[in-house]
């Protein structure tokens, strides 16, 4: 790969959880150790189709709400479906969940829409539930610098 490649971070953070989630995944993706990659960060209601076409790659981030991505994240994934179908295919993406008890429901949801947008999924999702500890954090840290490192490949 030459040039810059750019990472898109699409996230919906309502809660404290969330935020410190967001915070590590980017700070992971931003790692001085890793060049060659510029991230970008918008709240899911924010970001929109010319975002994605601008990616090399994407990091979804969301809580488990009754079993779903959240609204927001949804919303995303209607507005920039259609648009991005056919020039996105095989997009690299990388998803993390934050739930109380459960995530299985909101990464089967996210899922299913990449799946139908026929993006390549380049790490397990990252499911956390309950409180974000210092290993979730961990955990979030290596999943940003893994999606940013795995671009300048």
């Amino acid at each position: 790969m030459s040039g810059v490649a750019t990472l898109l971070i699409v996230h919906h953070t309502p809660s404290p959880g969330m935020q410190a989630l967001l915070e590590a995944v980017r700070e992971g993706a931003r790692d001085d150790a890793i060049e060659g990659v510029d991230v970008v960060v918008r709240p899911a209601l924010s970001a929109g189709a010319s975002d994605v076409l601008a990616a090399d790659g994407i990091l979804l981030g969301t809580p488990a709400n009754i079993g779903y991505m959240s609204g927001a994240l949804k919303h995303f994934f209607d507005q920039i479906y259609y648009p991005v179908l056919q020039a996105t295919i095989g997009l690299p993406y990388a998803l993390w969940v934050h739930g109380d008890n459960d995530a299985a429901g909101a990464v089967r949801s996210v899922e299913t829409i990449a799946t139908g947008l026929q993006w390549r999924r380049t790490r397990d999702p990252l499911s956390v539930l309950g409180p974000v500890d210092a290993a979730a954090r961990e955990a979030a840290w290596e999943l940003g610098a893994a999606t940013a490192a795995g671009l300048t490949l």
